[in-house]
């Protein structure tokens, strides 16, 4: 990062560690980077992410059961999603490039607050035994709203709070506790449920959430640099977020490198078809219930070694790396009939999903300055949200057509075709390093 950027800010990425780092030997060469954890002000925001990542995902699971339990229609649950997903995209959009507008803790003060209000009042709506589906997506859509308010800041806030060599390192961390979050807090939300009830649920999101507002408080100032702040937050910026994307080849391959993981290769979609049909054998809710969780294993798995690749410098390499292994894993999921098989697939795609999310944040942190870090990462957030749901689209119409495993080999097949076409074609991801 360039040293202009500190300004005359005492700079928050100073270590509490101030010995140079001994090189790592043995087992620790192969263990996670937690260097970043040295930083005091990044350690505050990813100790926090640790209890919300789990929170989260009690409201996440907590929603979609509410509403199934008041229509006893999973349609209405489709419906929901949907029902966020507009939200999501129009004020992540909005949320980036306020966030390179404004003093960035700032903002994550306000979004976090508003975050925890609306899991409060879900849980009094919950309480209360409305049972309005009207009332749950409203409240859903204010949720995906502010969340997606306060991601391209959260985000963005990490290239100010730890060096630049060590953003790999810092978003492995952050990512590992977020996937494990996809895999604890629903198993956690099982298990509450029949004894503490649905209630329950939101409000200890919302106590969640205090931790994560007192963390925030406790972060250095984050203001814009280079006169940034006397800007508006509004279409223009959006606009030139999109400019400044076009201009920079390879910013936009590491767009398009998720874009095409995610709707060519992410066979969610097909998970019920195939646990009833192909892995039946082995027991419906069992085949489901490991087909669903083997992605966030691997990828927490990856997170927990990523001592292996974090401090590589060939960024671009291990994104194109880590896409056609994505394709080349899903592919062999596609083409085995054994479950376990299967389940040693996905996890391997997992695998090389934490190695792309790594490398794909690390540049888009690295690559853009400090005044356009916002609003990448509100476009980082609109495809990673609406990436899959693309893909569920598509793959479920594969899958009526040319049959579940036909789809999800192809697709994991077209992955790696693409993505190599694609490196191929434009050299500038290839190039990229740091």
């Amino acid at each position: 990062m360039d040293t202009s950027e500190s300004g005359t800010q005492s700079d928050p990425r100073t270590s509490d560690d101030t010995t140079a780092a001994a090189p790592r030997s043995g087992w620790r060469r192969w263990a996670m980077d937690t260097r970043p954890l040295r930083v005091p002000a990044y350690r505050r925001l990813w100790t926090s992410t640790i209890v919300t990542s789990v929170g989260s995902q009690l409201t996440a699971v907590a929603v979609p059961k509410q509403i199934f339990d008041i229509t006893g229609s999973s349609a209405w649950v489709g419906a929901a999603s949907l029902a966020g997903l507009l939200p999501l995209i129009v004020f992540a959009l909005w949320g980036g490039a306020v966030a390179d507008s404004m003093d960035r803790r700032r903002l994550l003060l306000i979004t976090n607050t508003g975050i925890g209000v609306t899991s409060l009042l879900f849980w009094v709506q919950a309480a209360t035994g409305m049972k309005s589906v009207a009332a749950l997506m409203v409240l859903l859509a204010m949720q995906q709203a502010f969340w997606g308010l306060n991601a391209p800041a959260r985000t963005a806030s990490i290239a100010r709070l730890v060096p630049e060599a060590q953003l790999p390192a810092a978003n492995a961390l952050g990512s590992t506790v977020m996937q494990t979050g996809q895999v604890v807090g629903p198993l956690l939300a099982g298990a509450l449920i029949p004894v503490i009830g649905l209630p329950e649920l939101y409000l200890i999101d919302a106590l969640a959430l205090c931790v994560t507002v007192w963390a925030v408080y406790r972060l250095p100032a984050l203001p814009p640099l280079g006169g940034a702040a006397a800007r508006r937050a509004g279409v223009r910026e959006i606009a030139a977020g999109f400019r400044y994307i076009s201009m920079h080849k390879v910013l936009l391959l590491s767009f398009l490198a998720d874009i095409i993981a995610m709707v060519f290769g992410m066979p969610r979609a097909l998970f019920p078809q195939l646990a009833a049909q192909t892995y039946g054998s082995y027991g419906e809710g069992l085949a489901l219930g490991t087909l669903f969780a083997a992605i966030p294993v691997g990828a927490v798995l990856g997170g927990l070694f990523s001592g292996t690749f974090s401090r590589a410098r060939r960024h671009g390499w291990m994104v194109i790396g880590a896409v056609v292994g994505w394709g080349a894993a899903i592919a062999g999921f596609g083409l085995t009939r054994n479950l376990w098989v299967a389940v040693a697939f996905l996890a391997a795609a997992g695998v090389a999903d934490m190695v792309s999310m790594v490398f794909r944040g690390a540049i888009l942190l690295s690559a853009a300055t400090d005044e356009m870090r916002g609003r990448m990462q509100g476009v980082f957030t609109v495809v990673v949200a609406g990436g899959p749901r693309l893909a569920d689209v598509l793959h479920g119409t594969a899958g009526s057509v040319f049959g579940p495993r036909a789809a999800v080999a192809g697709g994991g097949l077209l992955v790696v075709a693409v993505m190599l076409a694609l490196a191929c074609a434009v050299p500038a991801l290839r190039r990229y390093r740091v």
